[in-house]
């Protein structure tokens, strides 16, 4: 997004200026009171911090000290930076809260961890604020704008929006001297404490604009749709059977859910199967129990497709009439048997991709539940409950795999098979239901454990707390479903952490091949002014020498700093034309010429820039001298060669992690599509895709950077290091031979390997195409 939008043409007939400074003046004052008042109080919450700090106890009582002593000017500085947004739109140019977040890094430098660590703090500030007040910022977007000379006002140009308010925390302890982990509890006391004020000052002001007439066809102040009871609030209400067919609202339908019921419905026709008639079942969720009888179903069908012959035979319809199913309660109990002591043969199927974990589940189940007094061979499973079993190893069984979960978190991962059978057979709308909280628990674990081998001591850490999160629900759930919550709540905090250290290692990888590809472009247009000036020239050594050393070092670190338009970089170019100059004269064997004597200040810059000074520049410029005597005399044997000079190497971008994908070179003879590439050379940044490595395996990789140099592209994988760096051409050979597809969008690793199990039982065309497009 451009910094600023373009202003209106009708700007000053449309503007109000009028109600636009009664929008300021009704929400820029209360604002800066309230931010005044709850940073005066933070000295204390820091001071309760420091108490129980342990060895952090120093950085919270500094910090403190410094929040008394800057109190005001932490207050002065809030309110100046949203009156200088305010005065942007004020002037005709919204500001941009993008722009003035992310300052541009200048050289070869990088933003400090802790600063990007504060502008992550503020964003998510934003984020709150966005969620909490969306229904009244919308309509404030609209009216603010229209007042304001017909703009379109969004999250980045709102001046009073939650982006502009995230920059005004931000620049108002900016100039604070405290601790990063000081800096981010006070930002994150500011996203506690103002939310309710803001989200009261955008209703009151939304209601007051409507009372002046601004876009009356706008509804103000409507009530947002009542959410929908939680999912452990449902499944409490549901009992301990929890086989309710209801789902909750839209907000609640998986988007592979809703693929698979329109897929659903077209191969098989709704009235046949006994289905919700055409146009009420499309979505799962206003219509979970269609979905999971279509399910039931597919499974049945899977099921029949997989035992044709034994159920021909009828062998099996005449054991499972001699056998009583077990009931819920014996179900339950035999799976808590399973959950409380480490079975080997279960464990075991965890950790070997050819066994199928529904098949070894429902084993371990019949033949465990001899323990509890019941004859394997008079029993069996309840269809649902089977249902259930069935789903569960699948889904884990489509998790394990296709994500990238080896060695010890896969082992963590499987350990939550058997309490994940027990939410299914308590409440099977965990399947339809997005923000049920066992699924929520399931992708935040997964999420921690993706790609983490434990590394670094922070990725040990996360799955340490991963471990006692899981341990805690393998000992503790029985048939309440309220602890998914609990661990899920107390899960978040470190997941958190662990998203702000992927952001930063994102941004630090765009930043490296942003420097990477300056340093680059730099050395190519050295290269090519050395290469133009010597190109059929027979030169001295020592000015061949130093051309091809210290002068082509010093050029590229001045286009590195200043680029084609600065003066060191003009200057180093006459330095080298001037010196050439002299060579060719005294060729011409002119006598008596004091040589190098207009050019000795550039040349002890450029020896200066290698680390040469005083004496020892005054010995390599004397040696350019005399050789530039010897050539005028005609006495070659009187030339004299350049003192050794400093070993000199030029800045390299930090070593970059592989991710295994080898792009195919040579695109000016492998066939692509223009198609293709003029489709990757609109992908938007943040879009998502599927590379697939020679041996078939599949790695997503995030788009997070193109370069305006190169026009290359970056991607990262899910753990924000940088995998692949190609051009639009690379990337589209690769689509031409299967190497590169769209990647399916996924709410998560629980939705995610819902389709994939769905694939897995052989429903047509429910797949995403692998194309881009």
């Amino acid at each position: 997004m451009s910094p600023t939008q373009q202003p209106n043409p009708n700007f000053e007939r449309a503007r109000d200026p009028v109600l636009l400074a009664m929008v300021r003046d009704a929400f820029l004052p209360p604002l800066g009171d309230a931010f005044a008042t709850a940073v005066a109080r933070y000295d204390d919450v820091l001071f309760d911090r420091a108490e129980r700090a342990g060895g952090s106890q120093l950085l919270f009582l500094d910090g403190m000290r410094e929040l008394r002593r800057r109190r005001q000017e932490i207050a002065s500085r809030f309110r100046a930076q949203l009156s200088l947004a305010w005065q942007a739109l004020d002037a005709g140019s919204p500001p941009s809260a993008e722009a003035a977040l992310s300052s541009q890094a200048s050289g070869l430098s990088l933003v400090a961890e802790h600063e990007l660590e504060s502008r992550l703090a503020v964003r998510n500030l934003a984020s709150v604020l966005l969620r909490d007040c969306k229904p009244a910022l919308s309509r404030l977007d609209r009216r603010l704008g229209w007042i304001a000379g017909g703009f379109e006002l969004d999250a980045d140009t709102n001046p009073i929006g939650p982006e502009h308010i995230g920059v005004a925390v931000h620049e108002a302890f900016a100039t604070c001297d405290l601790a990063p982990e000081v800096r981010l509890v006070l930002i994150k006391l500011c996203e506690r404490d103002l939310v309710g004020t803001v989200s009261k000052l955008y209703e009151a002001l939304d209601l007051r604009l409507v009372r002046e007439g601004v876009l009356p066809g706008t509804p103000a102040g409507a009530r947002a749709p009542q959410r929908p009871a939680r999912p452990a609030d449902q499944a409490h209400a549901a009992g301990a059977g929890g086989w309710a067919e209801g789902t909750g609202g839209d907000e609640y339908s998986p988007a592979w859910a809703d693929r698979f019921m329109q897929r659903w419905q077209e191969t098989r026709g709704v009235m046949q199967h006994g289905l919700d008639a055409p146009g009420e079942a499309g979505h799962a969720g206003n219509h979970g129990g269609s979905l999971l009888d279509a399910l039931h179903q597919l499974l049945q069908q899977s099921r029949e497709l997989r035992g044709g012959a034994e159920q021909a035979a009828g062998g099996v319809q005449a054991a499972q009439a001699a056998q009583r199913p077990l009931s819920q309660r014996e179900m339950l109990s035999v799976l808590s048997l399973l959950q409380a002591t480490p079975n080997a043969a279960l464990n075991a199927a965890i950790g070997d991709e050819q066994e199928s974990l529904s098949q070894r589940l429902k084993s371990e189940v019949l033949s465990n539940a001899s323990q509890l007094g019941m004859d394997p061979t008079s029993t069996r499973l309840d269809p649902k409950d089977e249902d259930a079993i069935d789903l569960v190893g699948m889904l884990f069984d489509v998790l394990l795999d296709e994500r990238d979960l080896a060695g010890r978190p896969r082992e963590l991962i499987g350990r939550l098979v058997v309490p994940f059978v027990k939410v299914a057979l308590l409440d099977r709308r965990m399947f339809v239901q997005k923000t049920h909280p066992a699924r929520r628990l399931l992708n935040a674990l997964a999420e921690a454990c993706e790609g983490n081998q434990g590394e670094s001591a922070a990725e040990r850490t996360l799955l340490a707390k991963v471990e006692e999160i899981i341990h805690r629900l393998v000992a503790e759930f029985n048939e309440n479903l309220a602890i998914f919550m609990t661990l899920e709540e107390e899960f978040r905090d470190f997941l958190e952490q662990h998203r702000r250290r992927i952001e930063i290692t994102e941004r630090r990888a765009a930043e490296i091949q942003r420097g990477q590809e300056r340093l680059e472009l730099a050395r190519s247009r050295a290269e090519f002014e050395l290469a133009s000036r010597l190109e059929g020239r027979q030169l001295p050594q020592a000015v061949a020498e130093f051309l091809r050393n210290p002068w082509q070092h010093h050029v590229t670190l001045a286009l590195l700093r200043e680029g084609e338009v600065g003066d060191v970089f003009v200057e180093s170019l006459e330095l080298a034309d001037g010196i050439l100059e002299e060579v060719a004269e005294a060729q011409r064997h002119i006598v008596g010429k004091l040589w190098l004597q207009n050019w000795q200040p550039g040349l002890r810059k450029v020896f200066s820039s290698i680390g040469l000074h005083g004496d020892a520049a005054d010995a390599a410029i004397g040696a350019l001298h005399d050789t530039l005597q010897a050539v005028a005399d005609a006495r070659p044997e009187l030339e004299k060669p350049l003192p050794e000079l400093p070993a000199v190497t030029l800045p390299q971008p930090a070593p970059v992690e592989r991710g295994g994908i080898e792009l195919v070179a040579g695109t000016d003879t492998l066939d692509f599509d223009n198609a293709d590439a003029d489709r990757i050379r609109a992908l938007p940044v943040g879009t998502w895709l599927d590379f697939v490595d020679k041996e078939g395996r599949v790695q997503a990789g995030k788009l997070s950077w193109i370069s305006p140099i190169s026009s290359r592209l970056l991607f990262v994988n899910r753990r924000g290091v940088r995998f692949c760096v190609a051009s639009p051409e690379e990337l589209a050979v690769m689509v031409r031979l299967g190497r590169l597809r769209t990647h399916v969008a996924d709410d998560g690793a629980f939705d995610s390997a819902m389709q994939g199990v769905i694939e897995r039982l052989d429903v047509p065309a429910v797949q995403e195409p692998v194309t881009l497009h």
